[in-house]
């Protein structure tokens, strides 16, 4: 078969994509965390030795990188746009069956509140976005000169953001809510504030995050949104 000039040729990359156990490595770098290879082989149920034979067709695939920390190697997604990949494909796949009760409470955390990545995702990024729109913040896109301010007070670095090369401020069309969510170098700027502010935090399930007392009262007065005040404690 002949292709077309310049035609981007995804099949090696679907490929790789579609193994189950380097779906699954890749699913669990989507928490944005760098993560040792004896923890990736356990989240996708396969001995070490596996794990790093999937791991080293990903990196040369380009669709992860490696942190070298002395004698330590962590692996992460290699940018955002492999997490964009990923987060579409969560979108148009079946969701698995749910097997146990332990695996129910799981699903609702990741639903309620969890990163894509770099960002808030979830009912709380709907919320937040949801948020920002009512209260005059944010314009297609964009910020307004009142969210400026707002974000600017908030310790988001929303100069730096719109320096990045990444997209600024798209909607992402959030996988579990059917709903958009705040994405790109903005969504990434202000889920880091939330952070550093100890407003949301990471509890013990991969990806997941959940609002903090403190948070709780912060974005009470700031948004009039539920969805990003009650959230599963953090256990």
């Amino acid at each position: 078969m002949e292709h077309i000039a310049r035609d981007a040729d995804i099949a090696p990359v679907a490929a790789l994509i579609a193994d189950p156990t380097r779906a699954a490595i890749l699913t669990a770098l989507l928490d944005g965390r760098a993560l040792a290879a004896g923890e990736l082989a356990r989240v996708a149920g396969v001995s070490a030795a596996t794990a790093s034979a999937h791991l080293a067709r990903l990196l040369d695939g380009r669709l992860v990188d490696v942190v070298r920390q002395g004698r330590h190697r962590y692996y992460r997604l290699a940018g955002h746009e492999v997490a964009e990949v990923l987060e579409v494909l969560a979108r148009i796949s079946a969701r698995p069956p749910v097997r146990s009760l332990r695996q129910s409470r799981q699903a609702r955390m990741l639903e309620e509140a969890r990163t894509c990545y770099d960002h808030l995702a979830g009912r709380a990024g709907v919320g937040l976005l949801d948020g920002l729109r009512a209260g005059g913040y944010y314009a297609p896109h964009d910020l307004t000169d009142a969210g400026e301010r707002l974000l600017a007070g908030l310790g988001v670095d929303v100069t730096g953001a719109r320096r990045s090369r990444r997209r600024f401020a798209p909607e992402c069309l959030d996988w579990t809510e059917r709903r958009s969510h705040l994405g790109g170098a903005l969504g990434a700027a202000i889920t880091e504030a939330l952070f550093d502010r100890g407003w949301f935090q990471r509890g013990s399930v991969p990806r997941a995050v959940t609002v903090t007392d403190a948070g709780r009262e912060g974005l009470s007065a700031l948004f009039p949104s539920k969805e990003l005040t009650s959230h599963t404690p953090v256990t």
